[in-house]
């Protein structure tokens, strides 16, 4: 019998296109959804053998590789990574950071290391804790979640991609589909991550429809959202993107040194 592919996505908006038809690609896909943070760590302990993992811990990981053209990104804004703060960014001193975060985290703290000088003092915010609650600086919030926050407390919402791409002029690679150490797929396997893409992205009208009502979001803000908003491609302005993102991270201890972009084909022709 064929081996299964456990493959791992977040369950948020942002990943609809990318998993939409997946498993009818290639029926030896078992797709599992869960937090981004929790995905990571299924993928280090063996139990997933592709991620759609934060782009951190595919560089905390070392030697995966990852499926080559295909990402989570922005150019801008990206509505859906969010610090929501009470003072100006080089005033900050605590953050609290949601717990499913893993990139936007670093993220935050890249940018205020690397172009404010402050390094804060940082906490957890679970899941079941509301942001308006804590009593720190600032606060990150990812995903749906930020998209619904208002935190009328916090003078200032700092929209993390934006502030991103201002800052260095390049694309902000929030995650990647990694493929863990030792693990090889087909042809056809991989040909079925990138027909998902084609196909997703040829129906995000019918996703935003879909998904709108259990998020409690306008359709039309989720369609503008998943086709204006977020880029799913990983080319060359991307990839530089993402060696800017670790090239900053290293210093701060947020991922090891030495690890390579360089994609390397875990491919076979059958399984």
């Amino acid at each position: 019998m064929t081996t299964p592919i456990r493959v791992g996505a977040v369950n948020y908006l942002n990943t609809k296109p990318l998993i939409e038809g997946l498993t009818r690609f290639d029926p030896n896909i078992e797709l599992s959804l869960d937090l981004p943070s929790q995905l990571a760590e299924q993928m280090a302990d063996g139990n997933l053998d592709v991620g759609l993992i934060p782009v951190v811990e595919f560089f905390r990981a070392e030697h995966y590789d990852f499926i080559p053209g295909i990402s989570i990104a922005s150019r801008g804004p990206v509505l859906s990574v969010t610090l929501f703060s009470r003072v100006p960014w080089a005033q900050i001193r605590t953050v609290a950071l949601d717990v499913g975060s893993r990139t936007s985290a670093a993220l935050t703290r890249i940018i205020l290391a690397h172009k404010y000088g402050v390094e804060p003092q940082v906490e957890p915010l679970p899941m079941d804790v509301p942001a308006d609650d804590v009593t720190t600086d600032a606060v990150l919030l990812i995903g749906d979640r930020a998209m619904h926050a208002c935190l009328p407390g916090f003078r200032y919402a700092f929209d993390l991609g934006e502030e991103w791409t201002t800052w260095t002029g390049l694309p902000m690679v929030f995650a990647v589909w990694a493929i863990r150490d030792g693990v090889t797929l087909s042809r056809r396997t991989v040909n079925a991550f990138h027909a998902a893409k084609a196909h997703g992205l040829a129906n995000v009208g019918a996703i935003a429809a879909r998904e709108s009502p259990k998020l409690k979001l306008d359709p039309g803000f989720c369609r503008r959202y998943l086709t204006n908003i977020l880029h799913y491609d990983l080319g060359p302005r991307e990839l530089a993107g993402l060696a800017r993102y670790y090239e900053l991270a290293v210093p701060l201890g947020l991922a090891p040194a030495g690890v390579s972009l360089e994609h390397r084909p875990p491919l076979v022709e059958s399984r």
